[in-house]
């Protein structure tokens, strides 16, 4: 059974039921999401759109943008989600690798990227928006376009109105598409001359939703508060109700919608759950569970959110390519930590998740939820996550990130096996350790870099305690914040490393 026909059977079953609420607070029944899908299905098949289309996919998380891409799925269609501020020379080689044959964008997109004026005030705020309006792949027909929102200077001429899409026919499809078939490409990282782009199917990601299904029991009742599209998804297949905050929204007013709106479950980033503590030290009592994915989550976070809440407390560990792999509470990530054992618990594979060590000790991953492979390139049954680790009665504890390890002698610093252990310290809110070039010498420098209240002399007599005599860092520098990058706010490890050279000579 594919994913959207899992959603349509739920919405026939439950259609007065309130399926989502969004940012503003306007309320989708599932009767609606699901005559809305269809329609959007309908007319794209009768506009054109043929199995395996790419869709190069511009819209912000909402219920419409929700629903076309459904509609788009539920066509044959392929959702290639795009991100037009990678800059034009990166959005180009996207292009170039996708081939889609449609886009679809909200209007203030193609006027923002199509006028001057736009384009211009875009470029002074150091956004370079490629022009949407005039996509072209040599050798194919003219892009078609949708476009979200009413009509705007700047919308190509022929564009369908995804307003006019939902106001359409709305017949049940005669069958269902291929689950194997693609149905979704995720571009994750790359350069220019080599972008890379994760492609899965109906099946990889219901196999997903299963998971997280299984681990974070959902159903009629519940409401999960989220702009995740991967938590989103399971909500209505559940026949939950999916509360969506508004875009950009401050800390205090993700609370408060939590609170106003009864949320049963939830899902952050740990650094913006830090931020949603600062501003609520303590969480709605409705809570049940609290997901924190997309970057470790520190000791000093889940610390503070078990004091916060009553609810569950879970760390995802998951990749674009395979998600979710593995979920760990937080009482259990920090007993490990306190126990004084090394490298960070992500926990049990989930079931069907296959974990094995290579010769290296790289984390290697396979199961249903793995994705078909990268877009442009063969197949593979098992992904090699450049992550290390180690197995430990069934459970994975990460040790640190191939590429991050840093040589200091004979002796290979994986900072991922150490900052746990460090963050877990008193008046350390996180910790980084990074490589920095000595210009005298060619070695490496080992810099730790810490966040919080920590003195960094009372740190360095703390440190031979919890850390490897060989893994004791050259120099401790505090900054008000660790830089971090992208939507999910991952630690920027480089942009870390020039922050350690410019602290090179001050106390610390």
């Amino acid at each position: 059974m594919t994913l959207v026909r899992r959603l349509l059977d739920q919405a026939a079953r439950t259609p007065d039921g309130v399926a989502l609420v969004s940012g503003n607070g306007a309320q989708l029944t599932y009767g609606e999401l699901r005559r809305q899908v269809l329609a959007v299905r309908h007319g794209l098949l009768s506009a054109g759109l043929a199995e395996g289309d790419g869709v190069l996919f511009s819209v912000r998380p909402s219920p419409e943008s929700l629903v076309l891409a459904l509609g788009v799925v539920a066509a044959g269609g392929v959702v290639v989600f795009a991100d037009p501020g990678a800059g034009p020379e990166m959005f180009t080689a996207r292009l170039r690798l996708a081939r889609p044959r449609w886009s679809a964008a909200e209007s203030v997109l193609y006027a923002g990227s199509r006028l001057g004026m736009v384009r211009a005030y875009a470029r002074r705020r150091g956004l370079l928006l490629p022009n949407l309006g005039e996509l072209r792949i040599p050798g194919e027909d003219p892009i078609r376009h949708v476009h979200v929102g009413r009509r705007l200077p700047g919308v190509p001429r022929g564009s369908l109105p995804l307003a006019d899409l939902l106001r359409g026919d709305a017949p049940e499809p005669e069958s269902d598409t291929d689950p194997g078939a693609p149905a979704a490409v995720i571009f994750t990282s790359g350069t220019t001359a080599a972008p890379r782009a994760v492609v899965h199917s109906q099946a990889s990601l219901a196999a997903a939703l299963g998971l997280f299904r299984d681990r974070m029991p959902l159903g009629p009742g519940d409401v999960v508060h989220t702009d995740q599209l991967m938590l989103g998804l399971p909500t209505l297949i559940s026949g939950a109700r999916w509360s969506m905050p508004p875009l950009f929204c401050p800390p205090a007013d993700f609370v408060r919608l939590m609170r106003e709106r009864g949320a049963t479950h939830t899902f952050c980033v740990p650094v913006h759950l830090a931020e949603i503590l600062d501003a609520a030290p303590e969480l709605p009592p409705s809570l049940r569970y609290v997901l924190l994915g997309a970057a470790p989550a520190p000791a000093g976070i889940l610390e503070r959110a078990t004091r916060a809440t009553s609810a569950e407390v879970l760390s995802v560990y998951a990749m674009t390519e395979i998600l979710p792999v593995a979920i760990a509470s937080a009482e259990e990530k920090l007993a490990h930590t306190a126990s004084g054992a090394e490298g960070d618990l992500l926990g049990a594979p989930l079931p069907g998740v296959g974990a094995r060590l290579a010769d290296d000790g790289e984390l290697v991953l396979s199961g249903p939820n793995l994705c078909r492979g990268y877009l442009g390139a063969e197949p593979f049954e098992e992904l090699a996550t450049g992550d290390l680790a180690r197995l430990d009665n069934g459970r994975i504890i990460l040790t640190g990130r191939k590429k991050d390890m840093l040589i200091r002698g004979k002796f290979n610093l994986y900072p991922g096996l150490y900052e746990p252990a460090i963050a877990a310290l008193p008046g350390v809110d996180e910790a980084a350790i990074v490589g920095v070039p000595d210009p005298a010498t060619g070695d490496e420098e080992v810099v730790l870099a810490v966040t919080g209240t920590a003195d960094p002399a009372r740190l360095r007599r703390e440190l031979p305690a919890v850390i490897d005599h060989d893994a004791l860092p050259d120099r401790v520098i505090v900054l008000d914040a660790l830089p971090r990058s992208g939507r999910t706010r991952k630690l920027d490890r480089d942009r870390l490393r020039d922050l350690a050279t410019r602290h090179r000579g001050r106390p610390g």
